[in-house]
């Protein structure tokens, strides 16, 4: 009885109801948090966001948010969702590398440990695929 409850084994294991949470929840919040202030209000994110790529503010913001809310909803819904993952690691990557200069604590960024766990749930998506509950899935059966 106590090995049970310690292996949590009346809890069935399924690893494509785990990427399905996972999609979902990572990617809502990277919408949530970033993805809706590059749409609904983007004249407050052009005084806030560098030139970092030297192609101008507007295009910039557009890239990023190309991975921030396009990207997000294909990898919600698990379509295109390596190409989607790929697309907005990098996105994240360059604003975490250029910006905040891989800071993760405190002092030059603002929340590095926020970028560094979207990129890990990023990777482990990119590598796992979407799983079983996702409309790749659909499309390849």
């Amino acid at each position: 009885m106590l090995g049970r409850i310690v292996k949590l084994s009346a809890i069935p294991a399924n690893t494509d109801a785990g990427l399905l949470v996972l999609r979902i929840l990572v990617l809502l919040s990277l919408f949530i948090k970033h993805g809706w202030e590059k749409v609904f209000t983007f004249s407050n994110v052009v005084s806030r966001v560098p030139d970092i790529l030297h192609i101008g503010v507007a295009p910039t913001i557009f890239l990023a948010a190309l991975g921030d809310v396009l990207c997000a909803f294909l990898i919600i819904f698990g379509l295109a969702t390596r190409w989607a993952c790929a697309w907005s690691f990098a996105v994240i990557f360059v604003a975490w590398s250029v910006r905040d200069h891989f800071f993760y604590l405190g002092r030059g960024g603002d929340h590095g440990e926020l970028m560094v766990l979207y990129m890990a749930a990023l990777i482990a998506i990119f590598i796992t695929g979407p799983g079983r509950y996702s409309l790749d899935a659909l499309i390849k059966s």
